[in-house]
């Protein structure tokens, strides 16, 4: 028996990194997974064929989780796939970095589309859906910079403090629903994206993380499990910090 067993999870921008890991650990433990990317390519075509593995349904949709259109869209197609919605994990983002007297808004706009506009566009889709089941799991996914901000990242910070403020929100409107709303801020992740910076770089990451190694993707996947399974019944508006200590 899985920790998920029977519920279907809808995760955004899971081709590859923690929303490809989050979405394998569902699979794992039982859950059909439904996912969307900017555009099924050969890395989303991999990861659902790593998923089937697991023996649960899944598909992914092709999306711009920035308009508010296509997400409706997408949203209504996979409650016609799938019959409904019970997780929710709202994983879409991007950095354009650079320091905010330098920033253009073209920068500022287009990280802010995609890292938050994409999570109201997704709240306001399924969160009807998960009313009428009377109950569901909503993660967002957040960052260490939305907490104490980064030099060069405003936008970004900025998005991922806006993530955690939305949790909270819908945890309060939602709650006599049934619906919980809770936010994981990861520190510093070993990623595709972590492994382009120079070692110099990554290092003075390490010096700042008491346990003095980096996250991994399943150490995000695992936190994401116990939000969006039964083990958090009693959890719901709160930020859970996946960062080695390195903010408290």
């Amino acid at each position: 028996m899985g920790l998920l067993d029977g519920k279907v999870a809808l995760i955004t921008g899971a081709a590859r990194g923690i929303g490809k890991a989050i979405a394998l650990k569902f699979a794992a433990e039982g859950a059909d997974v439904a996912f969307t990317d900017l555009v099924i390519n050969e890395a989303a075509e991999e990861t659902i064929r790593e998923i089937s593995a697991f023996g649960h349904k899944v598909k992914g949709y092709a999306s711009n989780a920035a308009s508010f259109d296509e997400t409706q869209a997408v949203v209504e197609q996979v409650v016609n796939d799938f019959g409904r919605i019970d997780v929710l994990v709202n994983n879409a983002g991007i950095t354009k970095d650079g320091l905010v007297m330098r920033m253009s808004e073209a920068q500022w706009d287009a990280v802010i589309a995609v890292n938050m506009k994409s999570a109201f566009n997704f709240l306001h889709a399924v969160v009807p859906v998960m009313a009428r089941q009377k109950g569901g799991s909503i993660i967002n996914m957040a960052s260490i910079a939305g907490q104490t901000g980064n030099p060069g990242q405003v936008n970004y910070s900025a998005s991922k403090a806006g993530l955690i403020a939305m949790a909270k929100s819908v945890a309060k409107e939602m709650g006599p629903r049934g619906i919980r709303a809770n936010s994981i801020a990861p520190g510093f992740i070993i990623t595709e994206m972590t492994d382009a910076l120079p070692q110099a770089v990554k290092d003075e990451y390490i010096k700042l993380i008491p346990l003095k190694r980096g996250g991994t993707v399943e150490d995000i996947a695992n936190t994401a499990l116990f939000l969006a399974s039964d083990l958090s019944t009693y959890v719901t508006g709160q930020v859970i910090a996946v960062n080695g200590g390195m903010y408290c």
